[in-house]
């Protein structure tokens, strides 16, 4: 049998342990915290990588890549008005950040039904980053809104 790439469910078991040992014994390691959420965001696990991004965010309150991490997984629980406060201060903070552009267009369209905000995040995104591969599902996203029946973004 090979041994589990990683990503597998036993690979994600063993980083998560590491790394809650390594913050029980150095609270500050912002790393470690990260790397916490990063793996509770992958296992599906969102109450606790919102936490452990929330001890992240104590350490480095100005990180946009964990704001948006933070942010997604409000999104997971429900918590819309979260998520696009995390979205918001992650574009402030870097204004070319389109992870975090479209990630709010998104909770706007899907989520809370706003298409005319869910159009202009979107539209952002094609602005700061037209090549990216956000701005072209932004592209998608905004063609979607153009179909849906009442909808005019």
């Amino acid at each position: 049998m090979p041994p589990p790439s990683p990503g597998t469910a036993s690979e994600y078991q063993q980083r998560i342990l590491a790394a809650e040992q390594t913050v029980q014994q150095d609270p500050k390691n912002v790393r470690a915290w990260i790397q916490l959420g990063n793996d509770y965001f992958d296992t599906k696990q969102p109450q606790r990588a919102i936490d452990a991004y929330a001890k992240a965010l104590e350490l480095q309150p100005n990180n946009p890549d964990v704001l948006t991490d933070q942010g997604v997984m409000y999104r997971d629980i429900g918590a819309f008005e979260k998520a696009i406060a995390n979205f918001n201060k992650a574009s402030e903070l870097d204004p070319k950040h389109v992870q975090s552009l479209y990630n709010l267009g998104v909770v706007y369209a899907h989520d809370l039904k706003d298409s005319t905000k869910a159009a202009q995040a979107w539209r952002r995104v094609i602005d700061v980053a037209p090549g990216s591969p956000q701005a072209q599902q932004a592209l998608q996203g905004l063609a979607e809104l153009q179909k849906a029946p009442g909808q005019r973004p």
